[in-house]
């Protein structure tokens, strides 16, 4: 993956073998059978969507969370088989396209519900949706008082069919205290007992992103969200430290850079002491 060239000033390099490191890493740390779901929304988090894509292939992911319906389509182009959630919201004028490409859908408003059961009907074609739950962090997602609609509403199309349930956590990464997290947790299985109890036992769900996979194994349930971690980052300091004193690991180096930014020099200079550089004369030197 690494390709610089003379001609460049600027490049970046892609570790590939500090990718199959990572997703290794992290296959071991779930249970067997738990869904290992790489997050490549983002451009692949600024690393390119098409060489991530090509090296999560390579390695074992086995699906793909995207933002948009943008990308999703991006990786049906390529011919990506796997299945997709977009997380985000899609356009009504996009939701048709979704059912085509068997994409699986994130489910958080009345709208789309409607608008998915009278496009798969017309079509003759199933999609699969995630019902996304409000625990805490108010953005996307059904609180609990709307939980009863969307269930009564599922129960009526035959082919709006409901995968999944689940959350995200609000502050999961920039803390060592992770009550809150788990408020959210319980939150979440209060809710899942209301969809598993209106005829739904058999419903996957999922909580984790990088940082709850790599602290608290009981948020694995039956797929894995892997986003920053996947590219060898840990997703804050906070978790850095967590994860060392869970497991008491001094001077590990557990997850590798996947990224190396390389520039060439253009000149190097002798500047007298006491002279400012740059922009605003930010920097004065003390020294030759």
């Amino acid at each position: 993956m690494n390709q610089p060239t003379t001609d460049w000033l600027t490049w970046i390099e892609l570790d590939e073998q500090a990718y199959a490191h990572n997703l290794s890493f992290f296959r071991e740390r779930i249970a067997p059978g738990t869904e290992l779901a790489v997050v490549v929304k983002a451009n692949a988090y600024g690393h390119g969507l098409r060489p991530i894509v090509t090296l999560a292939e390579k390695y074992g992911a086995d699906s793909y969370c995207v933002h948009s319906l943008e990308e999703a389509l991006t990786l049906r182009s390529w011919g990506i088989k796997k299945d997709i959630l977009v997380m985000g919201p899609v356009p009504s004028s996009g939701l048709e396209e979704a059912v085509v490409h068997n994409l699986r859908l994130a489910l958080f408003n009345r709208e789309t519900l409607e608008l998915l059961d009278q496009i798969s009907r017309r079509l003759q074609k199933p999609i699969r949706v995630h019902l996304k739950l409000e625990t805490g962090t108010y953005r996307l997602g059904i609180t609990q008082e709307e939980l009863a609609f969307f269930l009564e509403r599922l129960h009526q199309t035959t082919l709006v069919q409901l995968e999944a349930a689940y959350t995200h956590f609000a502050n999961i990464e920039d803390t060592t205290d992770h009550s809150y997290a788990f408020t959210q947790m319980a939150r979440f299985q209060q809710m899942v007992k209301l969809i598993q109890k209106a005829g739904y036992p058999q419903l996957k769900l999922h909580t984790a992103c990088s940082a709850a996979v790599l602290l608290f194994p009981e948020t694995h349930f039956h797929l894995v969200r892997l986003g920053v971690s996947q590219y060898g980052l840990w997703p804050s300091r906070e978790t850095y430290l967590s994860y060392k004193i869970k497991h008491n690991r001094q001077g590990m180096t557990v997850l590798r850079p996947v990224l190396t930014w390389k520039t060439k020099v253009g000149q190097i200079k002798s500047v007298p002491p006491k002279e400012t550089i740059g922009y605003g004369r930010t920097y004065q030197t003390s020294r030759l």
